[in-house]
């Protein structure tokens, strides 16, 4: 992958993981936000050297994160290239004794992601793609692997989903694609972990009928993408991030860009919607 900015990312996002591992399985003090949502001080200690390293790496590129998104929507609106951040994305798994965390970082034109780079400091593997320079899995002391998305089955299909946010209408799209495929193997993982299990050929589809912020997306939709996947709305066209004043995502489907079944999932989506 080429890009001039990815090289100090990748070092960053080391360095993120790095700050949060020696608070994992120590009992950290749980701080509750506005929103109801955790954050401890390894999310801090994380968005603290993204936050000062992404502005050092390239000062005109201002920074979304997840510990630091009051930032009114007439600044943003200003912004024709960002990088949006979650320090630590998986903060209930993190707390909860889990390998299920990672730091996510992407930079984003336009309303689209140009790359994203996905670490988990619990085992050190780091993943980074985009449209333009596909996929990457980077495990510790080894050589970059390129990536791809399995081939789309024609029956069966693999589904991951959030191990703690569910919905109804989740349940009524599987129940829906059920005759489709004669059978449907669920596999529940926290974090952007499950766009990389699809990035990587583990799993099939991602449907998310729950809510989700764009930080929680956009690093790990770059990574899916570069693999040959595609992130959908509901009503078919793809997830973007465009400035506006609510920073929660659409409910979306990621699957493979070339998927036969592809319509069939999005006008079933549409139909729940």
């Amino acid at each position: 992958m080429n890009h001039p900015l990815l090289p100090g990312v990748l070092d960053l996002v080391q360095r993120a993981g790095e700050a949060i591992l020696p608070f994992w399985r120590q009992g950290v003090d749980v701080i509750e936000k506005a929103d109801a949502s955790p954050v401890t001080a390894a999310d801090l200690a994380a968005h603290g050297i993204l936050a000062e390293g992404l502005l050092a790496l390239e000062p005109s590129i201002p920074v979304l994160s997840e510990e630091d998104a009051d930032i009114a929507l007439g600044e943003r609106a200003g912004w024709s290239r960002w990088w949006l951040v979650d320090p630590l994305d998986g903060t209930k798994e993190f707390i909860a004794d889990s390998e299920e965390f990672t730091v996510n970082v992407a930079l984003i034109e336009q309303g689209e992601v140009v790359f994203g780079v996905v670490g988990i400091p619990a085992t050190g593997v780091i993943y980074h793609g985009g449209r333009a320079f596909g996929a990457w899995r980077i495990e510790p002391g080894k050589q970059p692997q390129a990536i791809t998305m399995r081939e789309a089955p024609v029956t069966g299909l693999t589904v991951v989903a959030s191990r703690r946010h569910g919905s109804a209408l989740q349940e009524q799209l599987l129940a829906a694609l059920l005759a489709r495929f004669g059978e449907i193997e669920r596999v529940s993982v926290g974090s952007s972990l499950k766009f990389c299990q699809l990035a990587e050929g583990s799993a099939d589809f991602y449907p998310r009928l729950a809510p989700t912020s764009q930080w929680d997306t956009a690093a790990a939709q770059g990574v899916l993408e570069g693999a040959g996947g595609v992130v959908l709305t509901l009503q078919g066209g793809p997830l973007r991030y465009e400035a506006r004043e609510s920073l929660l995502n659409p409910f979306f489907l990621a699957l493979p860009a070339d998927a036969e079944w592809r319509g069939l999932i999005v006008e079933e989506a549409k139909a729940l919607g």
